[in-house]
């Protein structure tokens, strides 16, 4: 009678812990300030303007938004293809009907799209302070393109960006680094 009582105790236990994981990952509290986030990361991206002088005496502000424009659509484009795989993977870790292997490798890709997100991030700031205008970085399970908006790049700039990207993601097999002009 002893062990019965000790094994509902333990399956309720789990199961409430379950319950309150897929409530952690689903909660609409938590995507609102991620989007939050996000919208404030493109203002401050779009904000950058340069006061000229026409010969009227007018001044006129001119934006880097084409470039910037692109760079911010790809973007979007990838963090709403993550976010599509991720809202995927949470309904899975949300069933209860598949077995305990699928849910936690379901589980174990959420956390690799997010680490891989993190990644991306990071290398975009460390070469950004390489005197780099713009970069925008994308990466999947085997490659790697970086795409640098510069007026031309050099064979060492393009080694030092690969050597930077190799020492943040090591276990990637292809780096592309690629340049658009400014």
């Amino acid at each position: 009678m002893l062990l019965k009582k000790q094994t509902v105790w333990l399956l309720t236990m789990l199961s409430l812990v379950v319950v309150l994981s897929v409530y952690y990952i689903t909660s609409p509290e938590q995507r609102v300030n991620d989007l939050a986030n996000t919208e404030e990361k493109a203002e401050q991206g779009n904000e950058e303007a340069v006061n000229t002088e026409t010969k009227d005496g007018d001044s006129e502000i001119v934006t880097n938004a084409a470039g910037d424009e692109k760079f911010e659509a790809l973007r979007l484009e990838l963090n709403d293809e993550r976010s599509r795989k991720i809202e995927e993977l949470t309904e899975v870790v949300g069933t209860t009907d598949l077995p305990a292997e699928e849910i936690s490798d379901a589980k174990d890709q959420i956390d690799k799209l997010d680490e891989l997100a993190k990644k991306e991030y990071i290398l975009e700031t460390l070469i950004k302070a390489m005197n780099y205008e713009d970069v925008l970085v994308r990466a999947d399970e085997k490659n790697v393109q970086v795409t640098v908006k510069a007026e031309k790049l050099s064979r060492t700039e393009a080694n030092a960006i690969i050597r930077q990207v190799k020492s943040e993601i090591g276990d990637l097999q292809l780096v592309t680094v690629e340049f658009q002009p400014e």
